[in-house]
């Protein structure tokens, strides 16, 4: 068998970008048209937004005949405006509501996509080396004398109150023994009498 050999690459393998086929001309071209083509869309669809918001206005809202209407049949055209603002203003109030509602879901989930993302990159940290010293000078500042006896900071316990505390611990004792002689006429007695 013979085996022959290759000399290693010299460097990654570059692949040349095929070129686009459109000109840059044709596709600024294209462009103009694309963007000429959305903003007669726009203006289309605000005139009919306005054409649907006249049409609705029409049919919810007839046009009001007040002459020839007397006092009461004023008062009651005017009882029944307000009886459909209030119904309105219900339902604009329901409206708001559910509005705020999915924005706040919607922000939300863009929060939770954000997270899942890992668009959040840790920054890289120096390794610094800086002594005890220069470490509690930058923790608290000019309050520190600048020792590390860190010895004289801790509190003193005197070796008076440990005994004391040792006694206040044998005077309590088993508590089922204070419960029994607690228990019956006899500790209650004892309560009494003290």
């Amino acid at each position: 068998m013979a085996v022959t050999y290759e000399p290693p690459s010299i460097g990654p393998k570059v692949e040349a970008k095929p070129k686009s086929k459109i000109s840059a001309s044709r596709k600024l071209s294209l462009k103009i048209l694309l963007l000429a083509r959305a903003t007669e869309e726009l203006e289309a669809e605000k005139v009919a937004r306005e054409e649907e918001k006249v049409r609705y206005l029409g049919e919810k809202l007839p046009p009001l005949q007040l002459i020839g209407l007397n006092m009461e049949e004023l008062h009651q055209l005017c009882k029944e405006i307000h009886e459909k603002i209030d119904i309105v203003d219900e339902e604009r109030y329901d409206f708001e509501a559910k509005v705020i509602k999915n924005n706040r879901d919607i922000h939300e989930l863009n929060l939770k996509v954000r997270d899942l993302g890992g668009k959040f990159k840790k920054p890289a940290l120096r390794k610094v080396r800086v002594s005890a010293d220069e470490m509690l000078k930058a923790l608290f500042g000019s309050k520190n004398k600048g020792s590390m006896d860190l010895r004289a900071n801790l509190k003193s316990v005197k070796k008076e109150d440990i005994k004391q505390e040792k006694e206040l611990n044998m005077e309590v004792g088993d508590w089922r023994k204070n419960v029994e002689a607690m228990s019956g006429m006899e500790g209650r007695k004892k309560m009494f009498d003290a």
